[in-house]
């Protein structure tokens, strides 16, 4: 693929092509951060921050499972990379308790269980799994995956990506418009951390728009990142273009050619791990801008099935390889206060690697008042997630994945899915069935969606 999309000369000017969004109101994500606190290396400055509030005396202090050391976070699976899913493989226990749980609840819920605590004995469960739905910002992994596997493409060298992610700076141009997701930033004066949305003139590594995607899914940093992934493809090592080269490109490439090639970066990178495509697509760029350079595809989609299959193959460093599969585990822990899915208390203990996104609509309904993860015509609401419980490796830690998706209008389906991620968690270490505890105070069923 390099050698048709290998950058040589400027090209006719892209036509114009944008794709309208009526009516549809994605939520804001609260602002989380991941990655180990202890991972100087990766050149991701927010890190030194949190560090210092979590060392302030009567501050703020992050769960037990969210303190591993960047050496703690391992693969559990390459050794038994060619496990998927088998029908055969279903663990009679688990889908039981799993069916029960769901059994009285709405038919919009599709998910997906694999507990892999022992390698040699992976079983899993799943209910509606093959139910497609748009995954929102969830599908920003793929994005991640994309450019991943455009550095390894280009730099088949580790340590050259590594450097890469570390030192190479892209400022934020208008493709970053428009957002309102913000992000953490290095208060070098007070010592912590400081919050903004992302702006054309900011500056960051390529591992800081990495960690702004995937950590605050701040929509700006997920057109950035999707950018870069085509260029690598374009440039090849010549990785990365002037200024001058970069505009240029996306000027003169034909607007037909520019669309396939921004699917067939993630497209590529998914089939060759044996992803299906088909299953999981972003269709549009993730800001207002981008969706004007780059035409898209429409028709953003996602199984839970093939969502538990990306968690699956990352466990087993089978996404681009082995070191980037371990990078985008890093990426995904979760080293702040918890929301959504991984908002339970059950949970606390465990170390979770998250992400989610939820997309709401609402129409006029008389006595009935929109809100945040509360739409009425769309409430869709998706979590993926891997599952150290307790963070601690030991007789008692659990392994798990899950992928679980619903659309329950005029539920809060954020403190929903908190109430079911702690009813996993019992299934998975009793193989029984357990009743949903619902019920929660305004206050808990508010902060279940924030983070600050």
């Amino acid at each position: 693929m390099r050698a048709r999309y290998q950058h040589k000369k400027p090209m006719r000017r892209m036509q114009a092509a944008a794709l309208a969004v009526i009516g549809l109101m994605p939520l804001m994500p609260p602002v989380l951060q991941a990655y180990p606190l202890d991972a100087d290396e990766s050149g991701i400055r927010r890190l030194q921050g949190q560090r210092a509030i979590q060392a302030r005396s009567g501050g703020p202090k992050l769960p037990p499972g969210a303190l591993l050391s960047v050496n703690d976070i391992v693969l559990h699976l390459e050794r038994h990379a060619d496990w998927n899913l088998d029908p055969q493989e279903r663990d009679p226990a688990l889908q039981s308790a799993l069916e029960s749980v769901f059994a009285s609840r709405d038919p919009s819920y599709g998910v997906v269980v694999v507990d892999f605590t022992d390698p040699a004995n992976i079983r899993w469960a799943g209910v509606r799994e093959e139910r497609r739905q748009v995954p929102g910002s969830v599908g920003k992994v793929l994005c991640m995956t994309a450019l991943f596997d455009g550095l390894r493409r280009a730099f088949p060298d580790i340590g050259e990506r590594k450097r890469i992610l570390r030192e190479h700076w892209v400022v934020a141009t208008d493709w970053v418009v428009k957002d309102s997701h913000k992000v953490p930033r290095l208060d070098s004066a007070g010592g912590g951390l400081r919050y903004a949305v992302i702006q054309p003139g900011d500056r960051f590594t390529l591992g800081e728009w990495v960690d702004h995607m995937i950590s605050p899914s701040a929509n700006a940093a997920g057109s950035i990142v999707w950018k870069e992934a085509i260029l690598l493809r374009a440039y090849g090592s010549a990785y990365p273009p002037s200024p001058e080269e970069e505009t240029a490109f996306f000027r003169n490439t034909p607007a037909a050619e520019l669309s396939a090639l921004a699917q067939a970066v993630i497209n590529d990178a998914l089939t060759a791990a044996d992803l299906l495509p088909d299953e999981l697509r972003v269709g549009n760029f993730w800001t207002s801008t981008g969706k004007k350079k780059v035409a898209g595809v429409g028709g953003s989609r996602a199984t839970p099935r093939e969502l538990a299959r990306w968690l699956l193959r990352l466990e087993q460093g089978r996404l681009v390889d082995a070191w980037s599969s371990l990078e985008m585990k890093r990426y995904l822990y979760m080293t702040k206060r918890r929301y959504r899915y991984v908002y339970a208390p059950e949970l606390a203990q465990a170390a979770v690697y998250f992400k989610s996104g939820s997309q709401f609509r609402c129409r006029p309904e008389e006595g009935f008042k929109c809100g945040k993860y509360m739409g009425n015509a769309q409430n869709a609401m998706n979590s993926i997630l891997i599952v150290e419980s307790p963070a601690q490796a030991g007789a008692q830690q659990k392994r798990y994945l899950v992928a679980l998706i619903s659309d329950v209008r005029k539920v809060n389906s954020a403190w929903d899915h908190s109430r079911l991620g702690a009813a996993i968690e019992e299934i998975v270490r009793s193989r029984q069935s357990v009743r949903v505890r619902d019920a929660g105070n305004a206050g808990e069923i508010k902060d279940s969606g924030t983070s600050e």
